[in-house]
């Protein structure tokens, strides 16, 4: 079986996006791992990144990035945590019925403009 490993993308501003990726990951167990002068680590406590931020080149172009949550409390959370760290709300938290009727969601845009999403189904 194969799974998700981990993604890796450049940011324009290394410090803002730490700090932004830092408070917002931080309500889904994520946490900053390893810093370097010019890329940053996140994952879980087995030391094994998730998210790899660097300044190795150009910001892509927008994307969209969806964690899963256990529960709506930790959507909340999430955006919450997002909003307070400089994200622009892209969605609050909510039923996305045109998804499915369980689907609860909030999106907010990161320091690049990407769209990163937590949802609890």
């Amino acid at each position: 079986m194969t799974s998700f490993a981990h993604i890796g993308f450049a940011v324009r501003d290394l410090k803002v996006s730490t700090v932004f990726y830092t408070a917002a990951l931080a309500p889904l167990g994520i946490r900053l791992l390893r810093e370097g002068t010019d890329s940053v680590h996140f994952g879980r406590d087995d030391g094994r990144t998730m998210i790899w931020l660097h300044t190795r080149g150009p910001s892509p172009g927008s994307f969209h990035i969806s964690f899963d949550v256990e529960t709506r409390e930790g959507v909340q959370k999430f955006y919450d945590a997002a909003l307070a760290a400089g994200g622009k709300d892209n969605g609050a938290p909510g039923i996305r019925e045109h998804y499915s009727p369980t689907y609860y969601a909030a999106f907010v845009l990161d320091p690049d403009g990407h769209n990163i999403e937590a949802i609890s189904r």
